[in-house]
């Protein structure tokens, strides 16, 4: 059978498959999000607590998945639930080192004349510090969805879902019947959402961020 063929015949569990897997991408994504963006908010002016938080997000990232994967069975069993909280965590690291950086290289003379016109602390975070922070913290979210989309094919080691269930099974039957094919189409695919989710990040940062600090 021809790539194609395998294609057309597998349609609706290909379909389906990918659409668990963005599904995955996008929900452990915006769950480091926020999490990350938290974190930052409240270590980004003490330095002590942002280089902790960095290194505590540094060392979970260093964790090879499959372990990670692996010690999630106990507590978690298998499934969705590892593969979530395995995603979130690798997550966690472009967006809490970015957001702290991004917070950190606003314009203290911005800051100062905000203050200066009476503004609360709490409005020259929302009016001036995030918005002027937010291209570089889009940059991690972007670098933490593109490891989320590699990483959440191995999340089918604990079976969970997604696209990592055509890679595995195609590898696991190397030399037999569509054993590639299955491994070609569970790798396409996961290329394919990567692009499309960094070209609507991509969208996302031109509609959010104002043309005076486009980078």
């Amino acid at each position: 059978m021809s790539f194609w063929e395998y294609l057309s015949s597998r349609r609706e569990l290909l379909v389906f498959e990918t659409w668990q897997h963005a599904s995955m991408v996008f929900q452990c994504v915006v769950a480091a999000l926020v999490i990350g963006v938290l974190i930052g908010l409240i270590t980004y002016r003490t330095p002590g607590l942002a280089s902790f938080a960095t290194s505590t997000a540094g060392v979970i990232f260093t964790i090879p998945s499959l372990a990670l994967l692996g010690l999630l069975i106990t507590p978690l069993g298998l499934g969705v639930a590892p593969s979530v909280v395995a995603l979130t965590l690798y997550s966690l690291l472009p967006i809490v080192r970015n957001t702290i950086v991004g917070l950190t290289g606003v314009d203290r003379t911005l800051v100062d004349a905000a203050r200066g016109i009476g503004m609360s602390r709490g409005r020259i975070l929302m009016r001036v510090e995030l918005p002027l922070a937010w291209p570089v913290i889009l940059t991690g979210v972007r670098v933490a969805t593109q490891l989320a989309m590699g990483i959440g094919a191995i999340a089918a080691y604990v079976s969970g879902p997604g696209l990592g269930e055509q890679i595995f099974s195609g590898l696991a039957r190397l030399g037999g019947a569509n054993s590639i094919n299955m491994t070609l189409a569970g790798t396409l695919g996961v290329v394919v959402l990567a692009l499309v989710f960094d070209g609507c990040l991509n969208l996302i940062g031109k509609l959010t961020t104002s043309r005076g600090i486009r980078v």
